[in-house]
């Protein structure tokens, strides 16, 4: 198996966002990806390429698809994974982020997964050790796996990523995803859109590259792809919607909605998906829908990123002897 496209070499030991890297390292992830997808068509799911090396998983959040994508990822490189949360750590006894990771590193760990409810905690977190450091999600800031999930699921559907018209809809102010997201589809030369109500467009957003709207058939209208976020009633302190039901008369994408799109759309989710506020039941399992293409291609995304932080951490490593 021919592992990389040597023309672009990864020199970052972690990876914290898509804002930071070039188009250039992006498509070099996404290239590493093609390498590592054939690896879950086998029988035997398993390469040598991270053997000896540990992997934690510290999740501060809760994580389904993400935490057990991490894990299974870590575990095809033939690396030790071990899982922690914040219920079972010692910061429920008042210990810092940084301690915490400090103690991990110095049990010889060499990559350090992390979701945390507070932006810039994965930055914070990288500064002060030396172990790889792999943002799964911080706060609202990014979540820069789920968008080369995402990148990649578009690639592998639609060819290439420059020219694209991909509309981002849903809870944008309280979404990691669609900034990563944002980052990334626009380096790649794709034209995004975001569409929430007005309440839920943070300030900014347009500085970021992505043109705005509230008008969800303008946003549907000669949309490539969409990708509909997860609501998120339980941080909505503006109460953008009172009710879910009227979310959905509003923004949800149903099939009647979408008579109005392309006739082959593409329909994504990060997930979970709340059936009947989001998107329909119709939608979500129809013939357009990728979202459970999206997890399986993120097993690879993250393989490739586990592999590639790896990889940089140790040329850096021998570079400081």
């Amino acid at each position: 198996m021919c592992l990389l496209n040597m023309d672009t070499v990864w020199t970052k030991k972690d990876l914290l966002g898509l804002e930071d890297l070039s188009r250039e390292e992006i498509e070099h992830i996404l290239n590493t990806v093609d390498s590592f997808k054939e690896v879950s068509t086998r029988e035997i799911k398993k390469v040598p390429a991270l053997r000896g090396k540990t992997v934690v998983n510290m999740f501060y959040e809760p994580s389904t698809r993400t935490r057990v994508s991490f894990e299974i990822a870590a575990k095809r490189l033939s690396a030790d994974v071990i899982n922690i949360t914040s219920e079972t750590s010692s910061v429920r006894k008042g210990e810092t982020l940084i301690d915490t990771g400090r103690n991990i590193e110095a049990l010889k760990v060499d990559i350090i997964v992390m979701r945390h409810n507070y932006s810039g905690a994965a930055n914070m977190l990288a500064s002060h050790l030396r172990a790889s450091v792999v943002n799964a999600g911080d706060g609202w800031h990014e979540h820069p796996t789920q968008a080369l999930l995402d990148i990649f699921t578009l690639k592998e559907k639609l060819g290439q990523i420059k020219g694209l018209h991909v509309s981002i809809i849903g809870d944008i102010a309280h979404s990691r995803v669609a900034r990563s997201n944002i980052w990334g589809l626009t380096k790649l030369g794709a034209k995004v859109i975001v569409c929430a109500p007005k309440l839920l467009i943070p300030a900014g957003i347009e500085e970021m590259g992505a043109e705005v709207t509230d008008d969800i058939d303008k946003a549907l209208h000669n949309a490539d792809a969409i990708n509909v976020l997860r609501m998120q009633f339980e941080r909505d302190e503006k109460a953008a919607f009172p009710t879910q039901l009227e979310y959905f008369k509003a923004f949800g994408i149903t099939e009647e909605r979408l008579e109005k799109a392309k006739k082959d759309i593409v329909i994504m989710h990060p997930g979970p998906i709340n059936r009947g506020v989001e998107m329909s039941s119709e939608v979500a399992d129809g013939a357009n829908s990728v979202i459970l293409e999206q997890v399986t291609n993120g097993i690879a995304v993250r393989m490739a990123v586990l592999f590639l932080v790896a990889q940089a951490n140790e040329s850096i490593s021998k570079d400081a002897r």
